[in-house]
């Protein structure tokens, strides 16, 4: 189904949309520009129309490192090895993904506050596959906790999420690991 063509202005406003969106992963754009429709000067304005020149694009924001790179070796070690106890535990079992998302963010929001460094997300176990070895969907909960995480108020103080350690839950369970807080110096 082919759509129409964006005039000038749409495109303007489009690609102001584009620039102010900070995607959750990194996603390599190719290098090759993309051929824009050239400017259409109008021969004579109609009846008092003025013709405006869409306004520059605002520069891109500033690319932050996304959840989860921002770990050194010593801390994936430790993670890995099971050797880090986290600081709190947030059980989601039996909530809806309204009230879980809810809990997430006031945890999040406590253990901010309280210096926590290591905060144990238990979302459940994947289910268990069928008889025919097909292994159903994850879990609402466990799909939407990345998602929620990159969107949250808190994304700035969150360094990683890893998978925990099989004594902390392994498949059932999530490692925030929360970036520590800067002193004011």
């Amino acid at each position: 189904m082919a759509g129409r063509r964006l005039d000038a202005d749409e495109r303007a406003l489009w690609g102001r949309v584009i620039a102010s969106v900070t995607p959750l992963t990194p996603v390599r754009i190719p290098e090759t520009p993309v051929a824009a429709d050239p400017p259409k000067t109008p021969a004579s304005p109609k009846r008092g129309r003025i013709v405006v020149a869409p306004p520059p694009p605002p520069p891109p924001p500033q690319a932050r490192p996304a959840i989860g790179e921002t770990l050194d070796g010593s801390w994936d070690r430790r993670l890995t090895r099971g050797t880090i106890m986290p600081d709190m535990a947030v059980d989601l079992h039996g909530h809806t993904l309204d009230t879980a998302w809810r809990l997430l963010d006031a945890s999040l929001d406590r253990g901010i506050r309280g210096g926590a460094r290591v905060i144990l997300l238990i979302t459940g176990k994947p289910p268990r596959p069928d008889a025919r070895g097909e292994r159903p969907m994850r879990g609402a909960i466990r799909a939407a906790v990345g998602d929620w995480l990159g969107a949250s108020r808190h994304a700035a103080h969150i360094a990683a999420v890893r998978n925990a350690h099989p004594r902390h839950g392994g498949a059932g369970a999530l490692y925030i690991i929360l970036k520590r807080p800067r002193s004011a110096a």
